[in-house]
């Protein structure tokens, strides 16, 4: 057995799912044999788990795989791993372009990663079996220590014209709720107060087991210690009555919702092979609304599809006009082989898309600065994230993910450590950020 602990290193790519696979991994590992470290120049093996949604995604992958190997010549890295869903779009293409790369992780690898990784580094079998191994039980957390991410399936059955990931992922699969309530339970006996639930679509949730979305959360909302349950990746069309009254009634399901829309124009929502249509969209959004007045909406908005017109464009300004959703973000249309849209006619330049998207990430800009003006004044239920000096405080309310959320900052000259729980009065919304003022003797 080695003297010393192995430093490893580990990159994460893409989307939070993608996380989750990579706590995973590192939680097979034995602590008394291995030691995270954040600094990649010190690690001598590195995990880079990667994302191929994608061409930016897969350059970015592969740009960082080269960056990591030249470590290799100047810093202490000995063996380089390539995990997620580069390899697993194409595999042999990442051995051969990148021949210094001494080991691909697969999702079906990753319950054997430890034996891999001990392998490569030449551990031996006995070493394998570490006295503490078994003490691993829950996952290596790579958030703060007060959430986590709980991936409850894997793969997509929506099959829209513009997506690679049923090609990556494959057919959707829901995890038993069984399995999901007792990993919840383990993460928040190690301190996680938040839970983020993530799929490619949650609320398909159960379809293949004959489980239900708001099943999961009753029971989840049974644990003790968890505070509060957030939903992203909502599919509008799987929206539906009794999921509306689980978030409205269920003190622990935040009043948030995620659901990527990705248009307002029928036509090309019809193109995207989506099945929710604009009026269907907006009875959604006034229904969610009806019953639950503060609730906050996120989503996700695509220009540039093959055959959006300025008609297109200017319908969905008009929509974003008129709802004006809370959080929302913007990407421009990849033209990605194997998909449906690969061989549309009518593909937009890139000029237009660029013009595009700046224009309705500004319009969006102006319709956030106006949401978020009318909360001064307002006292809300916070979790710190971060502590800086000074007495500063970064933190979040029920109406923000993490990272990509509008933040709030407040400053309290009292201790406040991260995942404490406290009440801000918000003074100011500028430059993109909360600015609030801790309300005294409010710690939860």
């Amino acid at each position: 057995m080695p003297n010393k602990k192995i430093k490893i290193g580990f990159i994460c790519l893409g989307c939070d799912k993608n996380r989750v696979d990579l706590e995973d991994v590192i939680s097979t590992l034995p602590k008394d044999l291995f030691e995270m470290v954040g600094d990649e120049k010190q690690a001598e093996l590195i995990l880079i788990n990667t994302c191929a949604f994608l061409k930016t995604a897969r350059d970015e992958a592969k740009s960082i795989i080269k960056e990591m190997g030249e470590l290799k010549k100047t810093a202490k890295l000995k063996k380089l791993v390539v995990m997620g869903c580069l390899p697993q779009l194409e595999k042999e293409k990442v051995l051969k372009e990148f021949d210094f790369v001494d080991a691909i992780l697969v999702p079906e690898d990753y319950k054997n990663a430890k034996n891999v990784i001990c392998d490569l580094l030449n551990i031996k079998t006995d070493d394998k079996k570490s006295k503490n191994a078994d003490e691993n039980k829950g996952r290596s957390l790579t958030t703060p220590l007060h959430y986590a991410y709980l991936k409850i399936a894997d793969g997509c059955n929506n099959r829209c014209a513009f997506c690679k990931i049923p090609f990556i992922k494959g057919p959707y699969k829901s995890r038993k709720i069984d399995d999901l309530v007792n990993e919840t339970t383990a993460l928040c006996e190690k301190g996680v107060r938040e839970i983020i639930l993530v799929a490619q679509d949650v609320t398909n949730f159960g379809f293949d087991t004959g489980e239900k979305l708001v099943d999961l959360l009753e029971k989840l909302s049974k644990i003790k210690k968890l505070v509060w349950i957030r939903l992203l990746y909502c599919y509008p069309d799987l929206v539906d009555d009794s999921l509306i009254q689980e978030i409205k009634n269920n003190p622990k399901i935040v009043h948030y919702i995620d659901m990527p829309l990705q248009h307002a124009s029928d036509a090309v929502l019809s193109n995207m092979a989506r099945k929710s249509r604009k009026k269907d969209i907006e009875e959604l959004i006034v229904k969610l609304r009806r019953e639950i007045p503060d609730i906050k909406i996120r989503s996700t908005f695509m220009v540039g599809f093959p055959s959006e017109t300025e008609k297109d464009f200017k319908e969905l300004c008009k929509f974003l006009k008129t709802y004006k959703l809370d959080n929302v973000g913007f990407f421009k249309y990849s033209r990605e082989e194997d998909t449906k849209a690969y061989d549309m006619a009518e593909q937009v330049p890139e000029k237009i898309k660029d013009e595009r998207l700046e224009k309705i990430q500004l319009l969006q800009e102006k319709i956030a600065k106006s949401n978020n003006k009318k909360l001064r004044g307002q006292t809300f239920k916070v979790v710190v994230d971060k502590v800086y000096q000074d007495g500063i405080y970064e933190a979040r309310a029920y109406f923000s993910a993490p990272d990509v959320d509008f933040l709030i900052y407040f400053s309290s000259y009292r201790k406040i450590n991260p995942g404490c729980f406290v009440d801000v009065t918000i003074e100011d919304f500028k430059d993109g950020v909360f600015i609030a003022q801790n309300e005294k003797n409010s710690t939860y």
